[in-house]
């Protein structure tokens, strides 16, 4: 039997989730006895197309057998994904969902599918935490993914649905990485106009937002003016986003298990076994820790607040 060879191509190497999808998917490479290429696109949707089209269009002679992407701007590159179908090549969208799967599967006759997690369910879940850790309501400064990002699109509709009514929420935009979040949330508690805000919690969209913005609270606020701010993050992977709730560095996470492992898994079976796998397979995510626990938690905030 051939030995497979599939291209990852992630959005960036500085975010913990990105760097436990590779992870991931390496040591399922490495069970399913795969050659994995893994490449970073640095949060550009062009560098990542010419990095996709660079691996189909390859003289080389083991060229790849799949491509496995998350998608790093707001396009779901549907040109290049029809380029790799019609020279044969599987095709694993990670993260998104795209109408294009469908007519790719039909015409082109090859593993095609879409690995996903709810990504409006995940903002769902970031208001209900908000709902049990504020319960009184006030200002929230939400760290917000890319613009083009539909997954951070999808992520604030969400929360907008099951956040308390009595709860406002001040956004800036950062690129999914703490270095990001850092820089942004700096230069706005530099302004005037933002020493006299007080909020009742962070909430980013990712970890390494929520870390980034903990950390610009730390060094542009005195003690007192950011000790007692809960943070609260999304990805939950078991060495950072559950390690720094262990470690109350966050006050809630939400575990979003890795997908490219189960990518490599699936594309692997249908090549070797000449089957198609499911259209869209969804993840699911879970809040961390429990509803029950952050209700404590913020019963205990509130009646500090009172007194």
């Amino acid at each position: 039997m051939k030995k497979l060879r599939f291209l990852l191509a992630l959005t960036n190497d500085d975010n913990d989730y990105q760097i436990e999808q590779a992870s991931a998917a390496e040591a399922a490479a490495r069970a399913q006895g795969i050659d994995l290429d893994i490449v970073y696109a640095g949060n550009d949707g062009i560098k990542q197309s010419q990095q996709l089209l660079s691996c189909i269009q390859s003289t080389a002679k083991q060229r790849t057998d799949a491509i496995i992407f998350e998608p790093a701007g707001s396009t779901n590159h549907p040109q290049v994904v029809r380029a790799a179908a019609a020279a044969g090549i599987g095709v694993v969208l990670l993260n998104r969902e795209a109408d294009y799967i469908s007519e790719i599967r039909n015409q082109f006759h090859v593993p095609a599918f879409a690995i996903t997690s709810n990504h409006e369910e995940i903002g769902r879940i970031q208001g209900q935490q908000l709902s049990g850790l504020v319960p009184d309501g006030g200002i929230v400064l939400y760290i917000h993914g890319p613009g083009e990002s539909s997954a951070a699109k999808q992520r604030y509709h969400g929360l907008l649905q099951t956040k308390p009514e009595g709860l406002t929420l001040r956004v800036l935009k950062a690129q999914w990485s703490e270095a990001s979040a850092y820089k942004g949330v700096c230069s706005w508690l530099r302004l005037s106009t933002s020493h006299q805000v007080q909020f009742q919690a962070v909430c980013a969209q990712d970890d390494s937002m929520a870390m980034g913005a903990r950390k610009a609270f730390e060094e542009c606020r005195g003690e007192d003016g950011w000790k007692k701010i809960p943070f609260l993050g999304c990805d939950g992977m078991p060495k950072t986003g559950q390690e720094w709730v262990r470690r109350s560095l966050l006050a809630a996470t939400i575990h979003i298990p890795t997908n490219a492992d189960l990518a490599v898994e699936m594309m692997a079976r249908s090549i070797n076994n000449g089957t198609m796998p499911l259209e869209r397979t969804f993840t699911i995510a879970k809040p961390f820790p429990s509803y029950e626990v952050l209700s404590q938690a913020g019963r205990v905030r509130s009646r500090s607040a009172n007194i």
